[in-house]
C-alpha cells in the first residue's frame, strides 16, 4: 500500500521489531536521581525520599539524592554550582522519582523550582527524554492527588516515561516514628509497589530509550 501522499518516504520507518526486542543488557545498577520538595528541618518528603532510597537500593539501584538548599531562583545563575550539580544528576540518571508535599493544592516552589532548572536540552542532549520517573506527594490532612497529578503533567513535558502507579501519603506526620523511619502500612507498602514498577519499567527501557524516541518529524526535520 502506498503512503500518505504528505508522508516522506526517505524518513517514515515502520516499527523495527529487531531494534525494538534487541537483546541488549546493561549490566551497571539503573542509575536512579531522588528529588523533594521541602527544605524544612523536619521534611516529610525528604523522609519518604530517603526510605525510597533505602527499597530502591534494595532492589539494586545506585541512588542519588539531590539536596536543593541554596539552588537560586530559576533564570538567575546558570553558573551556581548547584545548578550545574542538579543538571549533571539528570544527566547520569536512568530514572527518576519525585516527591513533594501539596501546597496550595499543588507542589511547592521548591519542586517546581529544581523542574524549571532541567533544560529540555543540553547542547544536543535531551537529558529526560526516555528516561522513567514515578511521582509521589505526602500531605499534612487528608489524602489528595493533586500534586501527583501536575508532576504527571511536568513529567509528560520532559518526555519522561511517567510510570501508570504512584503514591499519596495522607496525614504523613503519623507515618514516621522516632527515628524518622516509616511504619508498616498500606502506605508503606504502596511505596514499595511504585518503586518496584519504577525499576521494572527502567530495566525495561533504559537500553531502548534511543529508539523509542527516535521521531518521524524529528527525523524530517535534521534532514532540512
Amino acid at each position: 500500500m502506498k503512503n500518505p501522499p504528505n508522508i516522506s518516504n526517505s524518513h517514515f520507518h515502520a516499527v523495527d521489531e529487531n531494534e525494538l526486542f534487541a537483546a541488549k543488557s546493561s549490566i551497571h545498577k539503573p542509575r536512579i536521581l531522588l528529588l523533594y520538595g521541602s527544605l524544612r528541618k523536619n521534611s516529610y518528603s525528604r523522609r519518604v525520599i530517603e526510605e525510597s532510597e533505602k527499597i530502591l537500593q534494595a532492589m539494586g539501584a545506585d541512588c542519588a539524592i539531590y539536596d536543593p538548599t541554596d539552588l537560586p531562583l530559576p533564570d538567575t545563575d546558570e553558573n551556581h554550582p548547584k545548578v550545574k550539580e542538579l543538571q549533571e544528576l539528570v544527566q547520569w540518571s536512568e530514572g527518576q522519582v519525585w516527591c513533594s508535599p501539596e501546597r496550595h493544592g499543588s507542589a511547592t516552589g521548591i519542586m517546581k523550582a529544581q523542574i524549571d532548572w532541567i533544560p529540555l536540552s543540553i547542547g544536543a542532549i535531551r537529558p529526560t527524554q526516555g528516561k522513567t520517573l514515578a511521582v509521589m506527594q505526602v500531605c499534612g490532612g487528608s489524602q489528595s492527588f493533586n500534586t501527583v497529578n501536575q508532576l504527571r503533567v511536568l513529567g509528560r513535558w520532559m518526555r519522561m516515561i511517567t510510570i501508570p502507579n504512584q503514591s499519596s501519603v495522607p496525614r504523613v506526620y503519623q507515618e514516621f516514628d522516632a527515628n524518622g523511619r516509616m511504619k508498616p502500612s498500606s502506605y508503606y507498602d504502596r511505596i514499595v509497589d511504585v518503586l518496584e514498577e519504577l525499576m521494572k519499567f527502567t530495566l525495561l527501557t533504559r537500553d531502548k530509550s534511543t529508539y523509542l524516541t527516535d521521531r518521524y518529524s524529528e527525523r524530517v526535520n535534521r534532514s532540512k
